[in-house]
């Protein structure tokens, strides 16, 4: 027993000295770690300022060379004798997207592009400078690219003889930029200090949902609201000077820094987590901590070797239960990833069902009113109208579903093609319409202070963002509600623009305010006991404001609870410029109207808009004021008037107006989609329906179809134009209903085809084809036995004449960029995706079709 108790008295001061020399070695261990920790995080700080101005740097040397450059072609435009044949010879870059420039004396001028050029639309009034010379505010270019110009003089013997642009785009900046700046955990972008837009953003740096628009979305997504800091770094910004700042972003703290290239005239935006500067000094502790472990588990194996078979024997079972809780993991993993799966599927079904069934909707039931119509022309060709519009719209949807390159690479782009606001306030109300009956609600469609009537943007962008905010207003509005969607002209900020206000309000449930601060959020739903009971995947709002941003435009929302919502969207959209249709009006020998309208706003609308168009309006308020200004005079071609005037009697106003205007003049109502007690009016010989709001194009449209389609047709030029009367084409298809349809479109338009079942015909039938005897051959490309773009290629290999110049236009479902691409690839001229659009067809056709003499 006294041995017993001697070993453990000589164990405890053992055992003691262990956990003192742990302690001392544990304290000496902490204090290194930390002393490195802090010594690597302030060189990883100066590593980031090295890297930010070797970033800057490189920036700016980029500037100053594009500048050094500009001047070099700024000399050679002074040395050549016609700089205006020198700027259409220069091709366009990477670097370079467009050349122009203005003569002396003259406010427009030439561009590479062979467009005219005008400095209306660019902003030099914030004095930035490179080398001195003067460079625009950023501003988005027609392809959708933020870009800037910078203004060069062109000298020739001390003599200023004119001003060259060159438009650069930022992309160009992204070589420069570091990949994997921080492994990947950092973010950078490039803004502009004075709109405080991210004018580049780097593919694949950083996370990219934390801010990527603005400077403001960048504050709104990191959580940055001190007010104090706000204004600093708007100082900051004004003056030119960098700042760095702590901040929690997404729970984890980082360092934000906002640093100024060439001056301040651009700013690199950016934050590091603080993990990721201080990971270094993390590497180096846990190198000494590997280094002291491994002292101990040496230590420790020494003592305890007496204990070896016991830690085995626990090692084991400790194994064991660590690889069940493993395998469990992995199970659990599995059935939360099985869940996911489930209701992303069940959500994109879900987003898929009613996005496809509200212009399915559309289409069915003009269908079903189409065959209650069918012997009504007039109901038949404005059911038919509204089917093709919404057929369009569910064409639109199905487009995007399938495109997967899109889905993959997360970006949407924009299709910027002419459109009529008129074309696109019928295919919305033809779509809406139907679901507001379906519920007794009241919709109305107003339009004010609109100055043109045609645009270019992507209409069926803006197609989906309207039908997103009114079917949400239907489907949150009562029964016998009512739902206004505006259309409102506002102060143009360009003469090549117009600036439009899109409002849509509703008096249905209304949203908190708590709800407003995250309406825009994907998978967001308002939560109560009525609104609940509408059906939505919470995606619309999210995609809505994607796309309103894609557009440079902006959109806001005011809701009160039990008051109804109002959304607003503001866009900006190029004015084309064959804006004005007069040859019509000219032609037609229509230059006086008449409008009764007791709506001045109205009023204003309809002059200022047939003004445009060489009419002139003239404009009462009565029915009884129209009677007397026709007794004055009697030389309108067309009179206008309102179905609500108090005092209009329907056919005895009519009757009334006829005693001093002839037959001939047509006499219109301008009338809501629903109005009642019309019919009998419209039966009466030269009258018709205009349906609110007013629009040239729906006059002139309306004009046409009382005088009748002999008239439009001597007026379009006769049959020749857009014609393909007398043609001969080969076609190449192998699905039967798409052969009989084709075969019928031709033949309505005066021309035939021979059709061939597949690629191997096409070509076997065209190489034994006399010379000229088809004009063009329409080539589908998934056919058996050879596909259309094999066949093509055979074709034009071919040792005959005119194998290289017949044109080949694709006809196929394959609809996207990637197969047009292939299309003209392999030797086609032109690609047309199907369903077929007539008018498109034509237009191809006459584009590449030489008619024979």
């Amino acid at each position: 027993m006294k041995m017993k108790s001697t070993g453990r008295n000589r164990g405890f001061p053992l055992l003691l000295s262990i956990v003192l020399v742990f302690c001392i070695l544990g304290m000496i261990v902490f204090s290194v770690s930390r002393k490195i920790s802090q010594e690597m995080s302030e060189s990883a700080i100066q590593n980031l300022n090295d890297s930010l101005d070797l970033i800057q740097y490189a920036i700016e040397t980029i500037l100053n060379k594009e500048t050094e450059f500009q001047l070099l072609i700024a000399q050679e435009i002074a040395a050549a004798e016609d700089p205006i044949a020198y700027i259409r010879s220069r091709e366009k870059n990477n670097t370079m997207v467009k050349i122009s420039l203005i003569l002396t004396g003259e406010t427009e001028g030439i561009s590479n592009t062979g467009e005219q050029f005008s400095e209306a639309g660019l902003d030099f009034s914030m004095e930035r400078r490179i080398n001195g010379l003067p460079v625009s505010q950023s501003y988005l270019n027609y392809m959708g690219t933020w870009a800037y110009c910078i203004k060069c003089p062109v000298e020739r013997e001390g003599q200023e003889i004119a001003s060259l642009y060159i438009e650069y785009v930022y992309d160009t900046l992204d070589k420069l930029l570091p990949d994997g700046f921080y492994n990947g955990k950092a973010i950078l972008y490039v803004m502009d200090p004075e709109s405080e837009r991210f004018v580049l953003k780097p593919k694949g740096r950083g996370l990219r949902d934390a801010g990527h628009l603005n400077l403001e979305d960048f504050y709104r997504a990191n959580s940055i609201e001190d007010p104090t800091l706000k204004r600093d770094v708007a100082e900051c910004l004004k003056n030119g000077i960098n700042i760095m700042f702590y901040h929690d972003i997404r729970s984890v703290n980082a360092l934000i820094y906002m640093w100024p290239v060439n001056d301040g005239s651009l700013y690199l935006v950016g934050y590091v987590p603080i993990e990721a500067i201080q990971q270094e000094g993390r590497t180096v502790n846990q190198n000494i901590l590997i280094v002291v472990l491994v002292m101990l588990i040496a230590f420790f194996l020494c003592c305890l070797l007496y204990y070896l078979n016991q830690r085995q024997q626990n090692k084991l079972r400790k194994e064991r239960e660590i690889e069940r809780e493993i395998h469990n993991r992995q199970l659990a993993q599995a059935l939360q990833a099985a869940q996911i799966a489930s209701n992303s599927k069940t959500t994109f079904l879900s987003n898929m069902s009613h996005d496809i069934r509200t212009p399915m909707n559309a289409v069915l039931g003009f269908t079903t009113l189409l065959a209650m119509e069918a012997d009504n022309p007039v109901k038949v060709r404005e059911y038919t109208k509204k089917i093709t519009a919404s057929g369009q719209h569910l064409l639109s949807l199905i487009n995007d579903i399938l495109d997967v390159s899109k889905i993959e690479s997360g970006k949407v782009v924009l299709n910027f093609e002419p459109f009529s606001l008129n074309d696109l306030v019928s295919s919305v109300d033809a779509i809406i319409q139907p679901m507001a009956k379906g519920k007794h609600q009241n919709f109305h469609v107003e339009v004010s202070g609109i100055k043109h009537e045609y645009f270019i943007g992507d209409e069926t962008r803006v197609n989906q963002i309207l039908i997103n905010l009114l079917s949400n207003a239907v489907k949150y509005t009562q029964e016998y509600g009512n739902i206004w969607f505006r259309i409102v002209g506002l102060k143009q900020r360009s003469a090549q623009y117009d600036h439009i206000r899109i409002e849509v309000e509703d008096d249905g449930y209304g949203m908190t305010q708590e709800y407003l601060k995250t309406i825009f959020d994907a998978f967001t739903r308002a939560e109560n006991s009525t609104t609940n009971k509408v059906q939505g995947t919470g995606l619309g709002m999210a995609i809505t404001k994607s796309i309103v941003e894609l557009m440079g435009g902006t959109i806001e929302v005011f809701s009160e609870i039990d008051k109804g919502s109002l959304f607003r969207v503001e866009l900006e959209f190029r004015i084309p410029e064959d804006q004005v249709d007069q040859q019509f009006w000219d032609n037609s020998g229509i230059n006086q109207m008449l409008v009764a309208n007791g709506a001045p706003e109205t009023c204003r609308d309809i002059v200022l808009l047939m003004k445009n168009v060489g009419v002139q309006v003239d404009t009462v308020s009565s029915v009884e004021e129209a009677l007397e200004l026709i007794q004055k005079d009697s030389e309108y071609h067309v009179l206008l008037l309102d179905w609500e005037l108090p005092d209009l009697e329907g056919t005895q106003t009519v009757q009334k107006l006829r005693v001093y205007l002839p037959d001939t003049v047509p006499i219109l109502f301008l009338a809501a989609f629903d109005t009642v007690g019309i019919d009998g009016v419209l039966e009466l010989a030269h009258t018709g329906l205009l349906t609110k709001p007013f629009f040239v194009s729906a006059l002139k449209e309306k004009i046409l179809e009382l005088r009748g389609a002999a008239w439009e047709k001597d007026q379009a030029g006769g049959a020749k134009e857009n014609s393909l009367a007398g043609l001969h084409f080969l076609a190449a298809e192998d699905n039967e209903i798409n052969a009989e349809i084709l075969e019928e479109i031709l033949k309505m338009e005066g021309a035939n085809c021979e059709i061939v079942e597949n690629g191997q015909l096409a070509v076997e039938r065209f190489a034994c084809a006399a010379k000229g005897e088809f004009d063009a051959i329409l080539m589908d490309v998934q056919m058996p036995v050879m596909n259309g773009y094999d066949a093509t290629r055979v074709i034009r290999a071919l040792k005959r004449a005119d194998a290289g110049e017949i044109p080949i236009i694709a006809m196929t479902a394959n609809a996207f960029a990637e197969d047009e691409k292939a299309a003209l690839d392999a030797g086609m001229n032109a690609h047309v995706a199907k369903p077929i659009d007539v008018a498109l067809l034509k237009k191809v056709i006459e584009r590449y079709v030489k008619r024979k003499e």
